[in-house]
Parts: structure tokens; C-alpha cells; sequence
């Protein structure tokens, strides 16, 4: 039976086309029920945040310590584990609570970006404005993202081939990378490899956002036209039907 907690309430469609969508749901689908009984989809959600806020820790002590970028490796697994198996565990239950869980998600997804970008703009591997620019271009995002699931009742989770756990195994890479070599030499000029990659993470942000955005607005418009007629034209339309 549905849980009632969520009658009345529809839920925007969810596409999901990452290159990893296809193992992923396999993947969770085979945990769900392997889950111990104590152990809720409110405990994963809080798991997935937690794990977000140790990364950020992680990142703000690897300046001096770049072996602990490995140690980040870890708190980005535990965040997939958390944060991509509590909906599929309610589900499986069959104790869904569909705003509920959309809302704490995605409230527990900005803390997170904030918390791992804070991080990386304390530990000397990425210049703050850097960091602040990824974080900007990512909540911009965030809010096409939103105000879609609303307006047009699409969650778009993926853009492309690339989702949250595409994401996250890049920057485990990266870290692999800069944990060996935090700098490299670009031309004459030496570079924090954290702070190009950033700048090109913040650059295809701001290309996605203003896409999705211009294809929302266009997909909007198709549907409820661009305006309803002028005043002036209906006046005219009522002059020209009245008897001389």
C-alpha cells in the first residue's frame, strides 16, 4: 500500500541517463534488502551528510598532509552509500516519504557542497575564490534544477553521461592525483591542479545552467503561450461586432 503520508502529493519524473545509472540501480537494488532492520533511510540520509561535512574536514587539514586526500576517497564512498540508498530503502519498505525525503535530500546536498568547497578553500590546495566560484556555479544549478521539478515536473539527476556518482568518482581521481602532485607546470607558469580543474568544474556549470535554463524557458512558453491578447486588440476585435 502507498504511505499515506505522501497522498495527493505527484512526483516530478526523475531522469537519470549517467554512465553509471544502469550498475548503480542494480547496486542498490541488491543492498536494500540486505539492510539491517535498525538501520532507516533517516540514518543514511544523516550517514550522507556526515560523510560530506568529513570530507570538508579532510580537505581543510590535506594542505600539510596530502595523503589525507585518500582518506577523502573514503567519506566520498560513505556519501554515495548514504545518500544514494536511503530513498531506494524506503522504497523497498514501502515507507516512502516523498517530500519529506526530496526536501532533506537536496537541503543535506547544498550543506555538503558548502561543506567540501569550505575545505578545499582552507587547505592551500585551491584558491578561496576558486572554491567560491564552483560553489556559486553549483547552487545556480541547484536552483534551475528545483524550479524545473516545479515548473515543468522533470528532476533532471543527470546531465548527460554525468550525475552525482560520475562527480564523485572524478573528484576521488583528482584527489588520487593531487595526493602525488598538488602542482603542475602549464607553459612557464606552475598551477594547483585543484584550481584548474576548478575553474573548468565552475566553467561547465555555468554553460550547463544557462542551457537548461533558455530550454526551460523555451519548453514553458511552447506550452502556455508567449502572452494572452492585448487589451487594445480585444477592444478593437469588440468594436468591429457591434451592429451600425
Amino acid at each position: 500500500m502507498p504511505n499515506a503520508r505522501g497522498a495527493g502529493f505527484v512526483e516530478a519524473r526523475r531522469v537519470l541517463n549517467g554512465l553509471t545509472a544502469g550498475p548503480e540501480r542494480r547496486a542498490l537494488g541488491w543492498l536494500a534488502p540486505r539492510v539491517p532492520p535498525w538501520i532507516s533511510s533517516d540514518h543514511l540520509t544523516l550517514l550522507g551528510l556526515s560523510s560530506m561535512a568529513a570530507c570538508g574536514a579532510l580537505y581543510a587539514l590535506s594542505g600539510s598532509r596530502p595523503l589525507l586526500l585518500l582518506a577523502v576517497n573514503v567519506a566520498l564512498a560513505l556519501n554515495w552509500l548514504g545518500d544514494s540508498l536511503d530513498g531506494t530503502l524506503a522504497r523497498h519498505r514501502r515507507c516512502e516519504r516523498p517530500r519529506f525525503g526530496f526536501y532533506v535530500d537536496h537541503l543535506a546536498d547544498a550543506y555538503g557542497a558548502l561543506f567540501v568547497l569550505a575545505g578545499l578553500a582552507c587547505s592551500g590546495l585551491m584558491a578561496p575564490g576558486v572554491a567560491a566560484a564552483i560553489l556559486v556555479a553549483y547552487f545556480l544549478l541547484a536552483i534551475e534544477t528545483y524550479l524545473a521539478t516545479y515548473a515543468i515536473g522533470a528532476f533532471r539527476i543527470s546531465w548527460g553521461p554525468v550525475g552525482g556518482t560520475e562527480l564523485r568518482i572524478l573528484l576521488a581521481a583528482l584527489n588520487t592525483v593531487v595526493a602525488a602532485r598538488p602542482r603542475i607546470t602549464v607553459g612557464s607558469a606552475e598551477w594547483l591542479v585543484f584550481d584548474l580543474a576548478g575553474v573548468a568544474a565552475a566553467a561547465a556549470l555555468a554553460v550547463v545552467t544557462l542551457v537548461a535554463g533558455v530550454r526551460g524557458t523555451r519548453a514553458l512558453a511552447r506550452a502556455e503561450g508567449w502572452a494572452p491578447a492585448t487589451p487594445l486588440r480585444a477592444t478593437g476585435r469588440r468594436r468591429q461586432e457591434r451592429p451600425a
